[in-house]
């Protein structure tokens, strides 16, 4: 998960977390305060990649990170207040990156 400092900050970080490896991007979260909140999902190092793709390329825009996470094998409760797909079951992953 990459959190950021307004909107910008968070396309740059989806469109880098995207394009630098094999990651579904499964939710942008609306936090306040001005504050973007992208998630992504795959395999470990996929999201390790991404999450740092997407870190540099929020510093790049001025000062719009606020924090970057990564959760591998989130346990089964957190899976729980994870986004689901349009149908309702949960996205299934590795690791889930909020």
């Amino acid at each position: 998960m990459i959190e950021t400092r307004g909107l910008v900050p968070a396309i740059e970080a989806a469109d880098a977390m995207t394009k630098a490896s094999e990651v579904r991007l499964i939710g942008r979260q609306f936090v306040g305060g001005g504050y973007v909140t992208i998630l992504v999902r795959g395999e470990t190092g996929a999201v390790n990649a991404a999450v740092r793709a997407g870190a540099d390329a929020c510093e790049r825009v001025g000062d719009g990170l606020a924090a970057a996470h990564i959760i591998a094998r989130p346990h089964m409760e957190v899976e729980q207040i994870l986004p689901r797909s349009p149908e309702g079951e949960y996205l299934p992953s590795e690791t889930a990156a909020e």
